[in-house]
């Protein structure tokens, strides 16, 4: 055993541990499905606010609502998938069903025209919203469960996250680009019509590059025993809060979970001014010039991901998760502070040399601690005897959406409280336009140095999850040996009774 507690040990994956290209292939693509909805409709949104003329606050709300009601369904279907079990495994019917239902709804989210009240555009996008989120669940948190239970190995785990994230980051390099695509005098009348026009496009690569996974992915555990019966709905809502409580007392998971909630809707609070300081005071209000700069920083930003993910895949496999997590997100802090000196009237590209270094940030951040909740799954069996990738996956997202629900809201409350009015136009005032660039720049900063400080004690190393897997292991050898023992003893009774 000395391999395994050796903290020094590296270990090399095994063959039977690898996933193959063509699998690692087709679970990346549905990871870009999972992105795009994230980065579209991020960057689509604004529609309501500068096509439609929506108070800030407003929008604001319709994002924080239905994040909600999306952060409560993820535990749900989180659970479901865990205890579903048909032909086609626990994960997949939920992926397939997900998918088409979610590129749909994000279709018709968007079809909104000009002349209607703001209680109409209220109520229309909220609606579509609350229902795309519930069908974009039934995807995604499968479709993440499903990467976590692929292989057992340490090491190969933040293989396929970085495959996973790598492809996935084409979806935050092209998204950028919406605003200014929407914007094309030549191609729509205005940015409305832009909008409900590129959400059609979207909405059918959702459902065609999402049930790919569904068709051709391998479930590990997808041929697991069914689970007991409960009866009655009390007993079944019983049980789910019983595994929702035993997973938020595990704490490498709550440390997880608090870090990305932290770098992640501090990074999502924070980039709902970018394009407001950009547009009204790097640019005094030219939407045609912000756009084309939002666009390059956004796409540099993703293509420097791009070496990120990889370079953060290969010193994780060195050094270990934790250690690489801690030099990342300080990288990250540095390119957010460069932002001060890049938010510049007189020399606008200069923002761009901030890129490289945010990229850090979110291009490690998935990379990492989806491998990392995946080495949590195998500590909750360890300690509970239940594989429950769906129901960590759930929280976890769980934990990002409600906080994204948070950051929507707050966006738009901060926006209106640095003095923003989009009928001044190129009209802000000078103080409006610093509280803007102190909020997107001093929000993630915070927020990443609170997320280093919580990693810094999280204690799963390579040499743990190895030793966890091995004790894995001989527990369900032991299993399998006594179901054989007593399916031979019930065969010999049998014979005994003939």
């Amino acid at each position: 055993m000395q391999e395994v507690t050796n903290p020094s040990t590296h270990h090399v994956t095994a063959r039977e541990d690898r996933i193959s290209i063509f699998q690692k292939v087709i679970y990346s693509i549905g990871g870009l499905v999972n992105n795009i909805q994230a980065a579209a409709l991020g960057s689509m949104v604004i529609v309501l606010n500068l096509g439609l003329g929506m108070n800030p606050a407003l929008v604001g709300l319709i994002g924080a609502i239905p994040r909600i009601v999306d952060a409560i369904s993820d535990p749900l279907v989180g659970y479901s998938s865990d205890n579903t079990r048909t032909r086609y495994g626990r994960r997949r019917p939920f992926i397939f069903f997900g998918a088409l239902s979610a590129g749909l709804l994000f279709a018709l989210m968007f079809q909104l025209y000009n002349g209607h009240s703001d209680s109409f555009y209220f109520w229309y996008f909220l609606g579509f919203q609350v229902l795309f989120f519930i069908g974009f669940t039934c995807y995604s948190i499968p479709w993440i469960a499903l990467g976590y239970e692929m292989t057992p190995d340490y090491h190969e785990r933040t293989r396929l996250q970085g495959a996973s994230n790598f492809v996935a980051q084409f979806a935050w390099v092209i998204a950028p680009w919406f605003f200014k695509i929407m914007n094309n005098k030549d191609m729509f009348t205005d940015i409305v019509h832009g909008a409900r026009t590129l959400a059609l496009i979207i909405g059918a690569f959702i459902m065609v590059g999402g049930i790919l996974p569904a068709i051709f992915n391998k479930e590990k555990f997808g041929s697991l025993a069914k689970p007991e019966r409960l009866k009655g709905l009390w007993n079944v809502m019983k049980d789910f809060f019983s595994g929702f409580a035993v997973a938020l007392k595990c704490r490498p998971f709550v440390k997880i979970c608090a870090a990305t909630f932290l770098i992640f809707n501090g990074f999502m609070l924070a980039s709902a001014f970018s394009a407001y300081v950009i547009f009204f005071y790097v640019y005094g209000g030219d939407y045609s010039k912000g756009g084309t700069l939002l666009g390059w920083f956004g796409s540099i930003s993703s293509v420097c991901t791009f070496c990120v993910i990889f370079l953060t895949t290969w010193i994780s496999t060195k050094i270990g998760k934790r250690k690489t997590f801690l030099i990342t997100i300080s990288l990250s802090i540095i390119g957010y502070a460069l932002k001060w000196i890049g938010y510049n009237p007189d020399q606008p590209y200069l923002l761009l040399i901030a890129a490289p270094f945010i990229a850090f940030g979110l291009g490690s951040l998935f990379t990492l601690t989806g491998s990392m909740v995946a080495d949590v799954c195998d500590l909750d069996e360890l300690q509970t005897g239940t594989r429950r990738e769906g129901m960590f996956s759930a929280i976890y997202w769980w934990m990002v959406k409600l906080g994204l629900a948070v950051a929507s809201l707050l966006s738009g409350i901060l926006l209106n409280a640095t003095g923003f009015n989009v009928a001044l136009g190129a009209g802000q005032t000078a103080q409006t336009l610093l509280y803007m660039r102190i909020c997107d720049i001093g929000i993630p900063i915070i927020a990443s140095i609170a997320a280093i400080f919580i990693i810094m004690t999280f204690k799963i190393s390579e040499a743990k999850a190895y030793d966890i897997r091995n004790q894995i292991e001989r527990r369900r050898e032991e299993r399998r040996s006594e179901a054989r023992r007593g399916e031979e003893r019930r065969r010999e009774a049998r014979r005994g009774e003939a």
